[in-house]
């Protein structure tokens, strides 16, 4: 074992680049997250900077190191895909041979019958669209009818939301296992999501209660080979509900970046070994849905300003990874997500600095320099762990 702790932080849908089959997963025209963001105006990311995000490739007003400190490379998908579901997975070592079903035009009618039947109510909706629109629109007649509002999106979702008040959190949450009892074989979505609300017409608020319930990974990707070592993973976000809690010890939710950066120096505090599994959502799920660039280019300078603590509270036997599961271009017409190269910066207080990483031919590679810290071994991957000694 090289290092004793890793932290893995997945800045959600911070991709940097088009990767040249986006036309496959895509007619809207090529993503360039983080490009687009800083070509809008200057971003002020000197820490992403001194660690060598600009050594990746070049980006508008962003510095390269002379002396990175971090190794840095950026990341292929190799699954067909451009989601959430799909990116963590493969992080985890498993590469899709078939991507999750999309509903372009919503879900079938026989299929929402037989859910309707099921959870004894009607349904509105039933096409893709912006959660906070939707809700917007037809919420007033979900507190009139008490039928919750079923809605998907360009990725593999099957999302209901309800007033809390209307549909409480235990009834919602019931109603999204039996959705997701039912979205098996070929309507098997990578997530149902509940998307609970409150507030009165015209004043409608999501609250920090979605529960997502994800496709139960295939046996052996990293969380369990980790748990088959004894390895304790503290999971904070949405990284519990993605791997179905399987191999995570701990698991802190977040109701915001901010929270989500905090809740991170926590498990730090608290936890001295082992892996720390993070994402931060703001980014895809405020911003980069909602096109909404400035929004995201804030994001990432507040997590560029929440570096330095984060890089204080690294032990000396600590491994830092950041990277990113997708792209999600808030400058784009569409507010999909968009298939991009990640970055992937690596760092610690006892590793090596300034190491080109490459181009990595999966995020699957991340999982396995992991795996192989830990003397495991995930599904896939291509390790990089020796790059990292010092």
């Amino acid at each position: 074992m090289s290092f004793s702790r890793a932290v893995l932080v997945v800045l959600d849908s911070v991709g940097i680049g088009a990767m040249p089959d986006w036309r496959e997963f895509s007619d809207d025209m090529p993503g360039d997250t983080l490009g687009h963001c800083a070509e809008l105006r200057p971003l002020r990311l000197p820490n992403f900077e001194r660690l060598g995000l600009a050594n990746i490739r070049p980006f508008a007003h962003l510095k390269r190191a002379e002396s990175p400190q971090a190794c840095y490379g950026r990341c292929a998908l190799a699954s067909p895909g451009k989601d959430t579901t799909t990116g963590h997975w493969e992080l985890a070592g498993v590469i899709l041979q078939r991507p999750f079903p999309l509903y372009p035009n919503g879900f079938p009618r026989g299929l929402m019958e037989e859910f309707e039947r099921r959870i004894g109510r009607g349904t509105l909706g039933n096409r893709p669209a912006s959660g906070t629109e939707i809700i917007k629109e037809l919420g007033e007649e979900h507190l009139r009818t008490g039928k919750p509002i079923v809605y998907t999106s360009a990725d593999s979702v099957f999302q209901i939301a309800a007033h809390e008040e209307v549909i409480p959190l235990p009834e919602l949450y019931r109603i999204c296992e039996t959705a997701r009892e039912l979205l098996r074989g070929e309507h098997e979505v990578g997530r149902v999501i509940a998307r609970p609300f409150t507030g009165a017409p015209g004043a409608f608020v999501r609250t920090a209660n979605r529960h997502d319930y994800a496709v139960p990974p295939p046996p052996g990707m990293l969380l369990d080979v980790l748990a088959g070592r004894g390895v304790s993973v503290t999971g904070v976000g949405k990284i519990a509900d993605i791997y179905l809690g399987r191999g995570v010890t701990q698991s802190l939710k977040t109701k915001s970046n901010s929270d989500g950066m905090a809740k991170i120096l926590d498990a730090m505090r608290s936890q001295p070994e082992g892996l720390i599994f993070a994402n931060l959502v703001d980014f895809d799920m405020l911003y980069g849905h909602r096109n909404d660039p400035e929004g995201y280019s804030r994001a990432l300078e507040e997590v560029d300003a929440w570096l330095p603590s984060f890089e204080a509270a690294l032990l000396p036997g600590d491994l830092a990874i950041f990277t990113a599961d997708h792209g999600c271009d808030p400058t784009t017409p569409s507010t999909d997500h968009n298939r991009e190269y990640v970055p992937l910066l690596a760092f610690g207080p006892s590793a090596a600095r300034g190491r080109a990483l490459g181009l990595r031919a999966s995020l699957a590679d991340i999982g396995q320099t992991i795996a192989e810290n830990f003397g495991a071994r995930a599904p896939a991957g291509q390790s990089f762990l020796s790059d990292l000694r010092a």
